[in-house]
């Protein structure tokens, strides 16, 4: 029975069960139709007994029995009744017993072999028991004198359970047709429960059932991939651990039912996804602190067989600290850009030195190394000495140097001190550096003059950089899309877009600053960070450095 499927096991079970009820239904019928047989003999037998014990003929021959001899005035009457009622029997007797009657002659003047108690104190008995016929169903009742009531005889008359039997008999056929239909039909219905149950369990045996699903189980909670499924419903009926905590759920509970999909705190693209249970690769989500790939694709049935949608099924991977990486390659490769260009730049400017120097233009060689020497020193010291962050001030030079390459003209300008601010130099190179490349993109594809400015100041407390550019703004219908997640106005590349400005934003509202935009021609993005003191400033997530622009 090991490798019986449990479609099988249940159908053989339901058989087995279906002849046990059969046979009990058809022993049912058949003992109360017996029961009713016997009921409708005893009727009869009492009918019968009683008409013939208030006959004035055999009342009289009942009075008369002292001086006449009862049984041949009694004998044939006893007979022809008998014949004409259907009865197997009709016995007249004294009150102490001796038969008057008998279908037997030789009998008439015996003992009557049954109850006379019941009789004899005026009560008609009707009663089952063995005589000299066999076995029969009888009733006796008294004779009784019609002036004092006194008991002058009595009459039993019966029907024997041979003759019984055989009419019981005659319905047995019926019984056995009853009982066959309902085992057809008890059988055809446990088959098409075994084909439904054959088709959900795909012909596993309880034993397979047990091990695939402590099998699933154990591998639902041990991949450090999230996997959830969402039935058509939108409910969210399986996840596991891991899922719980990328999604920022609690622990599934076992006992409670599937939460639905909109009752979850869950990112509105995110939620999209999930509920229309289409076929997606490697898409990028954003939660309130994690970057998460996710795939997902349709569930059904097995192929083969007639399947069923079951919902769909997608997989989630932290993509946090591979983007965090990405961030840093990022700054390294803007770092290598600028140096890259800025050795471009002064390959050109120290042959131009040079080329004076040979044409004897000593003074026009000194002032030129001069001035570019002064113009690199400024934008340094601007940001160096204004506030006191290197790095911000380095984010920003190689900025400068990508912008020239461009065409695109970058300021910048700097006032306060945002190390007594308590912001993190990773906060500002996320926000400022995305802002920086999308202002830089933007003024490269408008008209000139092509430019790009940045202002960092503190403000009533708080510290506000504002990012602006020359390129084609960003319209006031936009301006709350282009801070969503995937939205973007510039074609998609293979790297994705809209995740820049996204990316903002959440680091933003995790710093509990607020994120602005406004610009009809030439976007403005204001950005306002409350100053706290270091070491109690919450710490933002790890944001990447990609583009997301408008």
């Amino acid at each position: 029975m090991r490798h019986v499927s449990l479609a099988r096991r249940l159908f053989l079970l339901l058989v087995f069960a279906v002849v046990l009820f059969t046979a009990f239904i058809a022993t049912a019928f058949f003992l109360d139709a017996r029961d009713l047989l016997h009921q409708a003999a005893g009727k009869r037998t009492l009918s019968a007994s009683e008409a013939i014990a208030n006959s004035p003929f055999v009342v009289s021959a009942a009075l008369g029995a002292a001086h006449t001899d009862p049984s041949a005035l009694l004998q044939p009457y006893a007979a022809k009744v008998s014949s004409d009622g259907g009865l197997d029997f009709i016995t007249i007797m004294a009150p102490d017993g001796t038969r008057w009657t008998h279908p037997n002659p030789a009998e008439i003047g015996g003992k009557y072999i049954g109850s006379t108690a019941q009789a004899l104190a005026g009560q008609a008995y009707t009663e089952t028991t063995t005589g000299t016929l066999g076995p029969s169903v009888r009733t006796i009742v008294p004779i009784k004198d019609p002036g004092t009531g006194r008991v002058v005889g009595m009459v039993a008359t019966g029907v024997t359970v041979t003759n019984l039997d055989v009419a019981l008999s005659s319905r047995i056929p019926a019984l056995l047709a009853i009982a066959v239909v309902i085992l057809i039909l008890g059988s055809f219905g446990a088959r098409l429960l075994e084909r439904r149950l054959e088709a959900a369990t795909h012909g596993y045996g309880l034993e397979q059932l047990s091990q695939l699903f402590a099998y699933y189980e154990s591998v639902l909670h041990s991949v450090r991939e999230g996997v959830v499924m969402v039935s058509p419903r939108r409910r969210l009926v399986i996840r596991n651990d891991q899922a719980s905590e990328l999604l920022g759920l609690p622990a599934a509970d076992a006992d409670a039912p599937p939460p639905l999909l909109d009752d979850l705190d869950l990112p509105e693209s995110l939620r999209e996804l999930l509920a229309s249970g289409r076929t997606a690769h490697d898409e990028l989500h954003l939660t309130k602190d994690r970057v998460l790939i996710v795939n997902q694709e349709p569930a059904s049935g097995p192929s083969g067989r007639r399947a069923r949608p079951l919902g769909s099924v997608a997989t989630l991977r932290d993509q946090t600290e591979i983007e965090t990486l990405g961030s840093e390659l990022a700054t390294m490769r803007t770092l290598s850009d600028a140096l890259r260009s800025q050795t471009h730049e002064h390959a050109n400017r120290l042959h131009t030195i040079v080329s004076l120097l040979e044409l004897g233009r000593t003074e026009e060689a000194l002032a030129f190394a001069t001035d570019d020497l002064a113009l690199s020193q400024a934008l340094a010291n601007e940001l160096v000495v204004a506030v006191h962050e290197p790095v911000l001030a380095a984010l920003v030079m190689g900025k400068s140097a990508q912008a020239h390459e461009r065409g695109v003209q970058l300021d910048a300008e700097a006032s306060g001190r945002l190390e007594a601010a308590g912001l993190e130099p990773k906060h500002l190179v996320t926000i400022v550096g995305n802002l920086l490349d999308n202002a830089i993109d933007a003024a490269a594809g408008g008209d000139a003059p092509k430019w790009a400015a940045l202002e960092i100041h503190e403000e009533n407390g708080a510290v506000v950089i504002e990012v602006s550019d020359s390129g084609p703004g960003v319209p006031a219908a936009e301006r709350e899309r282009v801070l969503q997640f995937g939205y973007s106005t510039k074609p998609h590349g293979s790297a994705g877009r809209g995740l820049g400005l996204a990316l903002v934003r959440r680091s933003v509202e995790a710093l509990g600053g607020t994120l602005g935009v406004a610009g009809d021609r030439g976007a403005v993005f204001t950005v306002a960070i409350p100053a706290r003191a270091r070491g109690t400033d919450r710490t933002a997530p790890q944001e990447p450095s990609r583009e997301g622009e408008p």
